[in-house]
């Protein structure tokens, strides 16, 4: 097994590969503006590093939000891309997972939270009664509106950092890892048990919301008499 993990549901740009054992090699970078421009270099010194050519991936695994639109599907094309030129199945991990089997990693047993930054005073959350067990689906909400029923419980993630009014209990990790999300996906596989997307079909992008650009409405259309 040779998993190639990307995500770009986060301002985190990050790509690890992993042998079914331990990470071999991961790089992690924060810009939320830049995921196109850094993606395939990061895949390129990742495998450099590893010493590893990219035909010796043997499956591809991708977060699949919840995330802003944009960045989210820079990382969904990429790998299923890659997947497809190397004729090699694609799995699809909701990206609050990884950040619960990080914090995992970290220590915390839980229950607990997972928040990423949705924008618009938002965020992108689920609440988990261990690092592989979610209650529940993803929302995306107010951290007002759900402070009770996070209250208490310790959170992981860049949206339990942007409000400590509601999270109280911040703690690492901030920011999705392309490791922790890639071991994620070792195991279920090791364990036989399913993705969010189906054997042979194409992750979909987990948005929760409509993208930010749209149509304008009630526009003036100016057409040659």
């Amino acid at each position: 097994m040779l998993l190639l993990a990307v995500d770009t549901a986060t301002p985190a740009v990050t790509v690890a590969l992993h042998d079914g054992e331990s990470v071999l090699a991961e790089s992690n970078q924060v810009d939320a503006r830049r995921h196109g421009e850094l993606l395939l270099p990061s895949v390129d010194k990742v495998l450099a590093e590893a010493g590893v050519k990219l035909e010796a991936v043997t499956g591809i695994v991708v977060g699949v939000g919840p995330g802003p639109y944009t960045g989210l599907r820079v990382g969904l094309v990429t790998a299923s891309t890659f997947a497809s030129v190397l004729g090699v199945p694609v799995y699809g991990l909701c990206t609050l997972d990884g950040l619960a089997h990080a914090a995992g990693a970290a220590g915390i047993e839980g229950p607990f939270t997972v928040a990423t930054d949705a924008r618009r005073k938002e965020v992108y959350w689920a609440r988990y009664e261990d690092p592989r067990t979610r209650a529940g689906e993803p929302a995306v909400d107010r951290p007002a509106d759900i402070a009770e029923r996070v209250a208490g419980l310790p959170a992981v993630g860049q949206g339990a950092r942007l409000y400590p009014e509601v999270f109280t209990d911040a703690r690492d990790p901030e920011h999705q890892s392309a490791g922790a999300l890639a071991a994620l996906a070792a195991e279920r596989l090791a364990a036989g048990a399913a993705f969010e997307n189906a054997p042979g079909v194409p992750p979909s992008p987990l948005y929760l919301r409509r993208p930010d650009a749209q149509v304008p409405k009630n526009y003036k259309v100016v057409t040659p008499q």
